[in-house]
């Protein structure tokens, strides 16, 4: 499943109040950690993120403490005691077999030593594959059996949901619409290479005028470089927000048509500027540029709380309408 399916299936899981242990299968870098914190932080849950790959088996299961000629174990702090949230297990094929064993109670009956997860929390875990060349153990059967298993893939469309209103850099976005491929691009022979993790940091490098290379490659960060000498020959995006854009037509090199379409939809500060960039693409442009714009400036309009003024002036226009009609769920 992609990242933003996934996150639709977790979601389903605490709308419904699925306590059942869950474990993500994915390749590193994304986002898979991410998802489950903004799930928690959507839904107002608290959010305990252990990577049992840094930890022994008695940070775990606690401390043994005599009291009254009796070994008790004392569970460590930051095991949760009260409320409801998540409970996540980050990196847990990367533990020991040891590791995982006291594991193995924590998720098959919700207790390890003298701790009891409280009733509110759900228990879910995250893993990479043996594919992706990760410093992983096998994961024993009977742990495996008592988890749900969701494998998921790096997808663009998913990480340009998040990039769009989430600061990544404009320029970033646009390569990767173009260089789609080059999202995710695991390298074992570099220590660089590209991720949706490592594209985000990328985007703040990049912000600040740093060559993006150490997060992502030279060969990446070579073709990125070689991308944004494009934007030199791109039409000037202030007259298309204005509505003074006669004159002005669409690039023809795909790359800066990608470029000129993303620049649109991040400038746009409000609907006015929306709906004047939306109608010349839909009098320069064929019908898949404009619904590619449309579907990015539905999500942009609305995270911004311009969508209903957009629509509204979207109804003025039947031809605008036409293209906008697909995309009624984000309106």
């Amino acid at each position: 499943m992609t990242p933003s399916e996934l996150k639709i299936y977790l979601e389903h899981l605490i709308r419904k109040n699925l306590k059942i242990s869950t474990m993500i299968w994915g390749a590193p870098g994304i986002g898979k950690s991410s998802i489950v914190g903004q799930l928690a932080k959507e839904n107002n849950l608290e959010f305990v993120d252990v990577r049992l790959s840094q930890l022994a088996p008695t940070d775990l299961r606690g401390l043994p403490v005599a009291v009254d000629n009796t070994s008790k174990w004392y569970p460590p702090e930051f095991l949760p005691r009260n409320g409801a949230g998540i409970f996540f297990l980050d990196e847990l094929n990367m533990a020991p077999p040891a590791m995982q064993g006291v594991a193995q109670q924590l998720i098959l009956d919700r207790k390890v030593g003298s701790y009891s997860v409280p009733e509110g929390w759900y228990v879910w875990a995250a893993g990479n594959r043996k594919e992706d060349r990760a410093a992983v153990f096998d994961m024993p059967s009977p742990l495996a059996n008592r988890f749900l298993h969701l494998e998921v893939e790096p997808d663009f469309q998913s990480f340009k949901t998040y990039a769009l209103t989430n600061g990544v850099h404009e320029q970033i976005i646009a390569f990767l619409s173009f260089r789609s491929t080059l999202l995710h691009k695991l390298d074992s022979q570099q220590a660089a290479w590209p991720s949706p993790r490592s594209w985000a940091m990328a985007s703040k490098l990049h912000e600040f005028g740093l060559s993006i290379a150490p997060a992502v490659g030279e060969a990446t960060a070579g073709e990125f470089v070689a991308f944004i000498s494009l934007y030199q020959t791109l039409p000037s995006l202030a007259p298309i927000l204005e509505g003074e854009a006669e004159n002005i037509l669409f690039p023809e090199e795909p790359s800066a048509r990608y470029a000129t379409a993303i620049g649109l939809t991040m400038r746009a500060k409000n609907a006015d500027e929306a709906y004047n960039a939306f109608t010349w693409l839909s009098q320069v442009a064929t019908a898949e540029w404009v619904q590619l714009f449309v579907a990015d400036l539905c999500r942009m309009m609305r995270n911004k709380g311009q969508m209903g003024h957009l629509a509204q002036l979207v109804q003025k226009d039947p031809k605008l309408q036409q293209f906008i009609q697909d995309f009624q769920e984000l309106i």
